[in-house]
């Protein structure tokens, strides 16, 4: 791309780059295949008319949204053959990323678990839609539908993620309170810290992917969770430690085992308490945390 620099289409593209990726990455929850499409919608711009183009914007959005399409099907194989559960790559987060609360739901981690139970053509008009607040019109040319098509689409996507998402959007002060109790708790093995902090129906994801040891079903109930983590830590082995980070724009923990990494730790928060834990040990997932990722939805 470099070639082309001063390149009006190497200008539009560069200039919305970190909202196409934001886009195909909400479609994919996979980070690696966010790049592959974006280098596949540089491909394919680089061949348009740009006079023909009346919203470049717009434009981008369309062959974003088609590429992350078809790499959901490949995307969706891939999961049929995981071993153990799978979770969204994490990604490390922009400072701003945090302020923003729209775009910090849209990418945490419960919400991207959240939008795997859709069909893709729904995910893809829930995030064009909720997230990027495209029209009716400029959705159903990048899902290939009718508008009204559409529209039933997205009241349906949002029926459905409605009843699954957190109930609350937790400030940002609430949410590193519970995540420094839980942290306190994890470092002291203190059970009954883990016990004050974990809602009794909270629910452990752990993701491996047949690569590290994990449990291979979702842990539900605190008595279990904590039985898991603390037998987790202790076959593991080694001094644990513990580091507050930002991943998908929300308070999240970096664990290691004698100053090697092991994992991410990302939280649901609902009341003041942990309803979800997700840990990301798949070490191909964790190539994301060592540099900030910038999202916009603008």
């Amino acid at each position: 791309m470099s070639d082309h620099a001063g390149d009006p289409a190497t200008e539009a593209f560069v200039a919305h780059r970190n909202l196409l990726f934001t886009v195909a990455y909400e479609i994919l929850g996979s980070a690696a295949d966010a790049e592959d499409v974006l280098q596949e919608t540089w491909l394919r711009w680089v061949k348009v008319d740009l006079d023909q183009v009346r919203d470049q914007r717009a434009y981008l959005i369309r062959i974003t949204t088609r590429q992350s399409l078809n790499r959901l099907r490949t995307l969706q194989r891939r999961k049929e053959a995981y071993v153990g559960p799978w979770l969204p790559e994490p990604l490390l987060t922009t400072p701003d990323a945090a302020e923003d609360v729209e775009l910090a739901e849209s990418v945490s981690m419960a919400m991207m678990l959240v939008l795997e139970t859709l069909s893709p053509t729904e995910r893809a008009v829930f995030v064009l839609r909720e997230a990027f607040e495209l029209g009716y019109d400029e959705i159903a040319a990048a899902v290939d539908k009718s508008p009204a098509a559409v529209r039933q689409i997205a009241h349906r996507a949002r029926q459905h993620v409605d009843a699954r998402r957190p109930r609350t959007v937790v400030s940002r002060s609430e949410g590193q309170a519970v995540l420094e109790a839980f942290q306190r708790a994890v470092e002291a093995s203190d059970l009954q810290g883990l016990m004050d902090v974990l809602a009794p129906d909270v629910v452990a994801v752990s993701d491996g992917g047949g690569l590290k040891l994990t449990a291979l079903q979702p842990i539900i109930g605190v008595e279990k969770v904590i039985r898991m983590f603390v037998g987790s830590m202790q076959k593991i082995g080694g001094t644990l430690t513990t580091e507050p980070t930002v991943i998908n724009g929300s308070p999240a923990l970096l664990f290691s085992f004698d100053g090697e990494l092991d994992g991410v730790v990302a939280l649901r928060i609902e009341d003041n308490r942990v309803t979800g834990i997700y840990y990301v040990r798949n070490p191909e997932k964790l190539s994301r945390l060592e540099s900030e990722t910038p999202l916009t939805l603008h």
